[in-house]
């Protein structure tokens, strides 16, 4: 390690780029790469291929030649499918210039990030969590502030005043994940509005991330979004990807919504930076959105029949902890006696075949807890299920 640093710091490179801590769960998915047998949980994705009816579009599209430079803002087909969703699923009207197309969900988080914070500023975030977003801050210079979510075996929680005295005068925004990624926490619309109005205050953004809002396992079609509590004038960027809901994880397309004023500086970032998502990807994203809902729906299904299944098995030990998720597709959940998540993680994939991302890669909070997708066949979680029963209940 002393020698690679030193290599290193040779090339003079920005401390913040050379110190960018690798991805834990990268880590336990690069030990196990390319071994026969093991049962994939996990990364964020499912193990369905993108359905020919988003497919087709785009490949008819790459094939009709629609290969050059389009709009920045995206296509004003896409824009406005993704003013029908919302209208749909959300039940507010939007228009054109609410939305900008971005080269995937991690994109939106960096853009929303470059807009409101840079270097010196801080944004409060919720943990453990997704591991991407602070270190897309900190590699920018900024400092992620964590605030843990309180661990009971009847939910996750958030302590509000715990949670408002993080933020500083250096504080820019809230990053708010709800569903989250990786502790299926989803917040009411009480704690919601509770946010908001601790934003409001302060006078500072929220960048709202609800990829899983249609991954809930509560009443009505959703999770609970500030789209139901704010004002027009609430200064809110909502950060989102067409990865999850319809299997297009390796399509690398996603989106901002944002106050309309905002877009001509959005747009701005994506020129800087991609100069544009192609044309002929969005033509998929189109029919996602506009033909999607009953796929949305039988994956949403059959999470919900995998989470029964992983539950029943796992508590069947009588040694594992865990709150059932809101919504996402994870499961996490601690195991008696494990303290050390990575080392833990790899004797499991080593001794089982089961991949499992460790909690230590999701911050504070995380250490001694686990990360299981399950949204995946539901004979492979089956498997999978009692392979993790058999070893939790005979050698850790």
């Amino acid at each position: 390690m002393t020698s690679h640093m030193s290599s290193l710091d040779a090339f003079n490179l920005r401390a913040e780029a050379r110190d960018a801590p690798p991805s834990g769960i990268v880590a336990v998915f690069q030990h196990a790469r390319g071994r026969e047998g093991v049962i994939p949980l996990w990364v964020g994705e499912g193990d369905l291929g993108t359905p020919d009816f988003i497919a087709r579009p785009a490949a008819d599209a790459l094939v009709g030649g629609e290969t050059f430079y389009t709009w920045q803002q995206g296509i004003p087909e896409l824009r406005a499918a993704l003013a029908r969703y919302y209208g749909r699923h959300f039940g507010i009207e939007s228009g054109l210039n609410d939305y900008i197309v971005v080269g995937s969900g991690m994109q939106a988080i960096q853009l929303a990030l470059q807009a409101v914070a840079g270097a010196g500023d801080e944004c409060v975030y919720l943990s453990p969590a997704w591991p991407n977003f602070a270190a897309a801050l900190e590699v920018a210079g900024g400092k992620a502030v964590p605030v843990t979510l309180d661990f009971s075996e009847n939910g996750w929680t958030l302590d509000l005043e715990r949670f408002e005295a993080a933020i500083t005068p250096r504080t820019r925004a809230l990053f708010i994940n709800t569903p989250s990624n990786p502790t299926g926490w989803a917040a009411d619309r009480e704690t919601l509005s509770a946010i908001l109005e601790i934003a409001r205050r302060h006078g500072i953004w929220i960048i709202a991330d609800e990829i899983y809002a249609k991954f809930w396992y509560g009443g009505g079609e959703r999770a609970p979004s500030f789209l139901d509590v704010q004002s027009p004038e609430d200064r809110i960027l909502y950060v989102n990807s067409f990865s999850k809901n319809w299997a297009m994880t390796g399509w690398r397309v996603g989106w901002i919504k944002a106050p309309p004023p905002l877009m001509p500086v959005l747009e701005n970032l994506v020129q800087y930076s991609t100069s544009g998502v192609p044309q002929f990807m969005q033509r998929g994203a189109v029919a996602a959105l506009d033909e999607g809902d009953d796929f949305i729906a039988s994956q949403i299904a059959r999470a919900a029949e995998a989470l029964d299944i992983v539950t029943k098995s796992l508590s069947a030990t009588g040694r594992v902890r865990f709150a059932r998720p809101g919504g996402a597709f994870y499961l996490f959940f601690a195991i008696d006696g494990v303290e050390d998540s990575m080392q833990s993680a790899m004797r499991l994939v080593d001794e089982t075949g089961v991949g499992l991302a460790p909690g230590v890669a999701f911050g504070a909070g995380g250490e001694g807890f686990f990360r299981l997708c399950f949204n995946r066949d539901l004979g492979q979680i089956a498997k999978a299920s009692k392979l993790l029963e058999a070893y939790i209940s005979e050698s850790f």
